[in-house]
C-alpha cells in the first residue's frame, strides 16, 4: 500500500471567472469544492489509477468534516486525525485567459499532542511507499521523523524541505523555483546534487512545460513531453508524485518512472480540478515522452 501524508489538509475551492483584475469586482461563473492538500491530491490520482492507497491527514471543524465527506463520497481510503482548529481553505481562480491564481491559507496551529498523535498514526502504518506532501501547519514537528524503512517521497519547500532531508527520503520533488530557493544555485543539476549530499536519495525537479529532471544515484535524466499543454496546472506536481510513488512501489526503472510522471502530469493539466487526470491523454502520452540521459 502507498500511504500519503498531509499535515496541512485543505478544502480546495475553485472559482471560474471571465478575467481577473486587481481591485475590481468579479462575478464567479462556477464554484467547485473538493478535499485537497498535496497528499490528498496524490491519493486521488493513485486511486483513479487503481493503486492501493490510503490518505492520512488532519481534519478539524466544519471544513474538516467537508474534507472527510468528500473523500468518502469519492471512495478514496482515508484516515482523518482530528484536530481542534478549523481545516484551512485554498482558493484557485481560473480565468478565461488561462491564468491560474492561488490563495493558500496557512492552516490551523497544531498542539504538541495533536502532532504527536498524527506522527504516531503515520509510524503505525507499514506502507510499501510513504509520501509526505505539502506545507507544514504551525506547530508541526517536521517530516524527518516520519520516514522509516520504506521507500519515501518528500514534496515540500523552503525550511520544511531542508529539515526533511535529515530523514533521508528516497526521493525529493521540488520544482525549479523551490530548488533554487533552498540551494541558491541556478543550475538545477548542481542544485539537485546538493540536496543529495544533504540526505536525498534522488531528486526529481519539475521544469514546467520542459518536463522533469531526475538526478539519482544511478544517473541523470531529462524527460520531456511530446507537446505543451494549457489548462489548470495546480495538480500537475501532485500527479508527478503519484507517478513516482507508483514506480517505487513496483521497483521500475527511472526511465519508465519518468515517462509515467511526465504523461500523468500532462493529464493533470487537462483535468478540471487538482487530483483529476485525463486518462486518455495519460495512456497515449506515455509512449511519446522523450527520456534522455544527461552527463552528471
Amino acid at each position: 500500500m502507498i500511504v500519503t501524508v498531509t499535515p496541512n489538509t485543505a478544502l480546495d475551492v475553485t472559482y471560474t471567472v471571465d478575467g481577473l483584475r486587481a481591485g475590481d469586482v468579479h462575478r464567479v461563473r462556477e464554484v467547485r469544492h473538493r478535499a485537497g492538500g498535496k497528499g490528498v491530491n496524490v491519493a486521488r490520482v493513485l486511486h483513479t489509477l487503481g493503486a492501493d492507497v490510503r490518505a492520512l491527514f488532519t481534519a478539524g471543524g466544519a471544513t474538516g468534516a467537508a474534507v472527510v465527506g468528500d473523500l468518502a463520497a469519492a471512495g478514496i481510503p482515508a484516515t482523518a486525525i482530528p484536530i481542534g482548529g478549523e481545516t484551512r481553505r485554498t482558493i484557485t481562480v481560473l480565468a478565461d485567459d488561462g491564468s491560474v491564481t492561488l490563495l493558500n491559507e496557512p492552516g490551523p496551529r497544531l498542539t504538541g499532542n495533536e502532532w504527536q498523535t498524527f506522527a504516531a498514526a503515520v509510524r503505525a502504518r507499514k506502507p510499501d511507499v510513504l509520501v509526505c506532501s505539502g506545507s507544514l501547519p504551525p506547530g508541526a514537528g517536521g517530516y524527518a521523523g516520519l520516514f522509516g524503512d520504506a521507500p519515501s517521497i518528500l514534496d515540500t519547500s523552503g525550511e520544511a524541505l531542508l529539515a526533511g532531508l535529515a530523514g533521508k527520503p528516497s526521493v525529493v520533488k521540488p520544482n525549479a523555483d523551490e530548488l533554487r530557493e533552498v540551494t541558491g544555485l541556478r543550475d538545477p543539476v548542481a542544485a539537485a546534487a546538493e540536496l543529495r549530499k544533504a540526505g536525498a536519495g534522488a531528486v526529481v525537479v519539475s521544469l514546467g512545460a520542459e518536463g522533469l529532471l531526475a538526478v539519482t544515484g544511478s544517473g541523470t535524466w531529462h524527460a520531456a513531453p511530446s507537446t505543451v499543454l494549457t489548462g489548470n496546472t495546480t495538480g500537475a506536481g501532485d500527479a508527478v508524485v503519484a507517478a513516482l510513488a507508483l514506480g517505487l512501489s513496483r521497483a521500475e526503472s527511472w526511465q519508465d518512472i519518468l515517462r509515467r510522471a511526465v504523461a500523468l502530469s500532462g493529464a493533470a493539466v487537462l483535468g478540471p480540478l487538482a487530483g483529476d487526470v485525463d486518462l486518455a491523454h495519460y495512456r497515449a502520452e506515455q509512449g511519446l515522452v522523450a527520456v534522455r540521459a544527461r552527463p552528471d
